[in-house]
């Protein structure tokens, strides 16, 4: 059973930086693809980054140079470093492999 938990969330000023973590069992995560999801209030689901099996990444161009997506191989954990936060950025945070997603994680940005 692939079971993922997202952790790191909370409430940040715009400019604060957050790590999220997704810890992850039933699957490897260095042969599969890791993906940030988030949705916003009222908004569809987004995909924010991923991390493919080769170490290649995918950024949407929203948080591009302010966002980065890493994983431990040893500890089976995927990363989100969010730095320069932006209000635009709250949501809630999924990590999501193989259609299946965690309970998220909730990131507020706000003065």
């Amino acid at each position: 059973e692939v079971q993922l938990v997202e952790s790191g969330g909370g409430l940040v000023q715009p400019g604060g930086s957050l790590r999220l973590s997704c810890a992850v069992s039933g699957v490897t995560i260095s042969s599969s693809v890791m993906s940030w999801a988030r949705q916003a209030p009222g908004k569809g689901l987004e995909w924010v980054s991923k991390i493919y099996s080769d170490g290649n990444t995918y950024y949407i161009d929203s948080v591009k140079g302010r966002f980065a997506i890493s994983r431990d191989n040893a500890k089976n954990t995927v990363y989100l470093q969010m730095n320069s936060l932006k209000p635009g950025d709250t949501a809630t945070y999924y990590c999501v492999t193989r259609g299946i997603r965690g309970q998220g994680t909730q990131v507020t940005v706000s003065s």
